[in-house]
Order: C-alpha cells, then structure tokens, then sequence
C-alpha cells in the first residue's frame, strides 16, 4: 500500500506535541477566547498530518490481524463499564443519602501532608500544585496520539494492538475496581456529594435495616453479632422503596433504588449518575492515567515519558488534595496499572511473530545456506537471504488489495469518530 515515495521517518515530535496539547487546553483557564481558537487548530492540523499519512503505512496487514482483538477488548470494557456503573450506584443508594450526609470523611494523611506543604512551598509552587493542567479526558487523549504514532513509525505496530491492550488492561482494572469498592462501603471524603448527585431514598435499603443498621455504633451489639454470627435484632416493619416496572430488568430495583423522580428507565439512570459520592477504592482517574503512562513508556519512551509521569503525579496530588479521593485510592492505583500492565504484554507487542517467521524461513532454506556456505559461494548466500526477506514481506503484505484500503479508510474514520466522541464526553474531567 505505497506509492511511489515514501515520506521520511519521523522518530520525534510526538513529546512535543503532548506538550502542545497540554499547553493549549490549559488555556481554557487562562485565555478562553485563545483556547476557542488553538484547539480546533491543533486539533485540525494533527488529524490532517496523520490522514496524510495513511498511504505509506506498511503494516496494515498486522492492523488487520490486530481488529477482532481490539473489538473483542473494546466489548469488555464496556461491559466492565456496565457493572462498574450499577456498582456504583449500589453503594450510593444502599446506605440512603442520610448515612452519606452525616458519616465523616476518614481521617487522610495525605490530606494532611498536602495542608502542611501549602504553609511551607513558595506561593507560586503551590498555585501550580493547585492548578487544573491535566484531567481525565486529558491522559485518555495523550493515550490515541500515542496509538496513532504508528503511523509515524514512532511506535511499533500495529497500533489496534496497542488499543486492544490498553482496553482489556482498562477492563480489568475496572472490574477489580468494582469488586474491591463494593466489598467494603466507605464513605466519601465529600459528604454533600452524594446529596447533590443522587436522587436516592434517604433511609437505608432493607438489607442495610437488617445486617448494618442495628449493629452500626452500640459496642455491645457489636459483641453480641460476633458472638451470636446471627442477625438477631428486630427491626420491625422495613421502609418500602418504588418499584418500577423493568419487566426483565427487574431484579436491579433492589440493587439501583430509583425515584418516580428518575423516570422509567433503568439505563438512563445509570448514564446520568456521573459517577460515585462513596470513595471508590481505588480511583478511576488514575488508573486511566498510570495505563497511559505506561503505555508512553514502553511504547515511546524518552524524555516525554518523563512529562508524562510528572502529569500523573500532579493529577494524583490534585485528586487528594480536592478530595475527589482519599490518598490509599490514589496509591493502590498506581501499583495496580503498573502491575496490570505489565500482565497483558501478550497482547502487544507483537515482537515475536515477525522473528518466528523469518525462522520458520531459515529452516526450509537450511540445507542450501550451509551447502553455498561450504562453496563459499557469497552471491548464493546473498541470494538465498533476499529470498527469506522477500518472502516474509510478501506474507506480511499479502492481501494488500482494496478490500484493505478500505479497511484503512474504515480504521481512520472509526479512529477519529471515536477521538472526537471520547474528546467530547470527556472534555469536563
């Protein structure tokens, strides 16, 4: 798939339009005016520079080889996406907004160093510490300029691999997510948060009146369940909660607590939550931020790695210090993207493949290599190598007609639908 011509390489600009990025939607705060006019032009100019791209890519077999895996981690994630959504709303509405309303926040040394810092640090470091420059939207934006860097050959293909494996790595993050927050219900460093976002009942749920409520503060009826390992309590009639009708669905009611206020439909309450006035053990945002980092690292590295590392411990303190998060969830999810990680290198990359061929090549030929050898006939060692390389581009390019032109056209497009969707959903944090 290559024209007559083929553009240099380039192997660098990809750090510094990060920074770029950075420093543009940064103005939002600084200069809307500025920011309106920037970042459509940024944006315009990086998309038109990868389109231009496109007919000299060389690997769009191996993208081709890489799209069922990255559907497949695409599909996941999103249903990861769905039980992270009802976990979230289970936790909030289990306990009723009075419980969130007046539990304290934990006690939070993190919390505690960051208030001590802010007396010491010079006043510009801690504006700086206090400043808004990275979010959500942000790191997940850093991660598809770094997918789309195959087109540069900055980053090894094919870059659907990369995707694939950033999807299924983000899917298995959120479902340990899910599992750990919903084990154990803690409460939110924001106590109004949930009064403000949800519309739950404000009593608790019946489960809760039966196995928490009893047993929450009294020390002796705390002795008594341990020792009796029964819930023993009366707690008389429980509160009634709405019953919509979900048909099939029905059996979330207990786990989802709607309103007649929130209207009939189970999944638009789930899109409308927004996400959880618990603390979520451990945090989302920076677990999509570490995921990012770490695939900068391995993918790209240098200098840049380094930005981005210092972008996600700038986000990590942000996070504790607005109190979005409790400094254990920013911790554990540090640790936990960078193990996760390093667990699904299967997916990408694909390093081996190319070498196992080229092999499997030099084997058939092995004989007639070491018989030109013998003969110290260099023009036959020459010629039987060319073969072997010929032949592993030949398999590598093969189908390389128009089905897979338009396969590229479909993968730019879906690629770019998809910066633009998740640039606008995101685009708040």
């Amino acid at each position: 798939m290559r024209w007559g011509f083929s553009p240099p390489k380039i192997t660098c600009g990809l750090g510094l339009a990060a920074i770029s990025y950075v420093a543009v939607d940064y103005l939002r705060h600084l200069s809307p005016a500025w920011h309106e006019r920037l970042q459509p032009a940024l944006w315009s100019i990086l998309a038109l520079i990868a389109i231009s791209r496109v007919p000299f890519y060389k690997h769009w077999s191996s993208e081709f080889r890489a799209a069922i895996p990255f559907v497949a981690s695409m599909l996941f994630m999103l249903a990861c996406f769905l039980l992270e959504a009802l976990s979230v709303r289970f936790v909030t509405a289990v306990l009723g907004l009075d419980w969130h309303s007046e539990t304290p926040p934990l006690p939070d040394t993190g919390q505690w160093l960051l208030l001590s810092l802010n007396e010491k640090l010079p006043g510009p470091l801690v504006e700086i510490l206090r400043a808004r420059i990275i979010g959500l939207h942000h790191f997940l934006m850093l991660f598809m300029m770094l997918a789309f860097s195959v087109l540069f050959d900055s980053v090894e293909a094919p870059g659907l691999g990369l995707g694939a494996r950033y999807m299924f790595t983000m899917a298995i993050g959120r479902l340990l997510r899910a599992i750990t927050f919903v084990s154990t219900i803690l409460p939110s460093a924001r106590p109004w948060c949930a009064a403000a976002r949800f519309r739950v009942p404000a009593y608790p749920h019946h489960w809760a009146q039966k196995y928490y409520v009893p047993y929450a503060s009294d020390a002796d009826a705390i002795r008594q369940i341990i020792n009796r390992d029964i819930a023993y309590a009366d707690t008389g009639e429980y509160h009634g909660d709405y019953h919509p009708d979900w048909g099939s669905m029905n059996f979330l009611v207990n786990f989802l607590r709607p309103t007649p206020a929130e209207g009939a439909s189970w999944f638009s309450l789930l899109k409308r939550a927004g996400g959880g006035c618990n603390d979520l053990l451990y945090s989302g945002h920076m677990l999509v931020a570490v995921l990012t980092a770490m695939a900068w690292t391995e993918a790209y590295g240098g200098f840049s790695s380094a930005f981005i590392w210092l972008l996600v411990m700038h986000s990590a303190q942000r996070e504790i210090r607005e109190r979005h998060h409790y400094t254990v969830d920013c911790i554990v999810a540090i640790y936990v993207g960078i193990l996760l990680w390093k667990m699904t290198g299967f997916i990408w990359p694909a390093k081996d493949s190319m070498r196992s061929r080229r092999l499997a090549k030099l084997e058939r030929i092995q004989g007639r290599l070491i018989q030109a050898a013998k003969d110290s006939d260099m023009d036959k060692v020459r010629e039987l190598l060319k073969e072997v390389e010929l032949r592993t581009q030949e398999s590598q390019n093969k189908g390389h007609s128009r089905y897979l032109w338009l396969f590229s056209c479909a993968t730019i497009f879906l690629a770019l639908t998809i910066v633009l969707l998740a640039f606008t959903w995101t685009s708040d944090g």
